[in-house]
């Protein structure tokens, strides 16, 4: 089975996954504590906190159903297509520029390898997946309402269309529940594929969908559509993803800083906003909005971020 996913996370938790839980437990070896203070852990504290850590791991690899396959099985394609130019049938060097502006936004030091890299395997992972497609290998699409994952599922469903020209190709597809049940009647948004734990995965196989060909080209079409309009930003918008103005998280962002001090953090405002909004978007793209915020005279800057820091370790001022 061909597995795709468009978080980075996810495809690392999805590799484990697939041997997660064979086999007998091997046990932690290290376990890291600190406290908020700066204390150190004491040796009582380091030993309870890896017996607890130990017994947690156990019950997770003993509850777990390995999901099967191999590493080469898995392909990633994190590309942030939620965000700029997608006039590309094949991310190529307009995809790069935007990779590269994310990175280098909130990290002055960053070094453009990392993307040039991840860009370069886009195509290479295509003609593979395309020859296994051709000698009859099902495929299995990992995706959420994320506006990554989302638009991720958009391109390569347009991608896969041309494969009902000279076969009919078997494809599923899972989508992430927006909500899941959990014991003693308490709900759990998970939100994207990079929030699923290891021995989780087998637990959504029972969610996929086989898809039809007129099911691939109404997303072909659709993404088409987005291509077109070649928008900013891109979103789910009573179900459909649709064009969105850059601006449309900046209701989120301004009534965090409204509530905040005069005087205040840009990270933890910017964990604020992911974690109490769950808008699944990147710190990248806040921290864009915040530096046009700052442009427009909104906010000001009152002190740097320390050196080798993201640039939103800083101290922000309302104006």
């Amino acid at each position: 089975m061909i597995e795709v996913v468009f978080n980075e996370s996810a495809g690392g938790s999805l590799k484990v996954a697939q041997h997660y839980g064979k086999g007998k437990y091997r046990g932690v070896s290290t376990v890291f504590i600190g406290h908020s203070d700066g204390r150190q852990a004491t040796k009582e504290e380091i030993e309870k906190a890896k017996q607890e850590f130990e017994c947690k791991e156990r019950e997770a690899w003993e509850r777990a159903v390995p999901l099967g396959g191999s590493p080469a099985d898995v392909f990633c394609f994190a590309l942030a297509l939620s965000i700029g130019d997608i006039s590309e049938d094949v991310p190529r060097d307009k995809r790069q520029t935007v990779l590269e502006m994310l990175c280098a936004q909130c990290y002055p030091d960053f070094e453009n390898e990392h993307v040039q890299e991840k860009i370069n395997c886009v195509e290479d992972s295509l003609n593979i997946i395309a020859g296994r497609l051709k000698e009859g290998e099902p495929i299995r699409i990992w995706y959420s309402s994320n506006p990554d994952e989302l638009c991720g599922m958009y391109w390569f469903m347009n991608w896969l269309r041309q494969f009902y020209k000279c076969m009919n190709p078997t494809i599923y597809v899972v989508k992430m529940p927006e909500y899941e049940e959990k014991e003693k009647g308490t709900i759990s948004q998970k939100g994207s594929w990079g929030n699923v734990s290891a021995e989780e995965w087998s637990q959504y196989v029972s969610l996929q969908e086989q898809v039809s060909e007129i099911y691939v080209k109404m997303c072909a079409i659709q993404w088409k559509e987005l291509q077109q309009e070649n928008a900013m930003l891109r979103a789910e918008l009573n179900g459909r993803l649709a064009s969105v103005s850059e601006n449309i998280y900046d209701y989120y962002i301004q009534r965090e800083i409204a509530a905040s001090e005069e005087i205040f953090n840009e990270a933890r405002l910017i964990g604020k906003v992911l974690g109490k909004y769950q808008l699944e978007i990147s710190d990248s793209l806040i921290h864009l909005r915040i530096e046009k915020m700052i442009e427009d005279g909104k906010l000001e800057v009152v002190t740097q971020a320390e050196k080798n820091m993201p640039v939103y370790r800083r101290m922000l001022k309302r104006v």
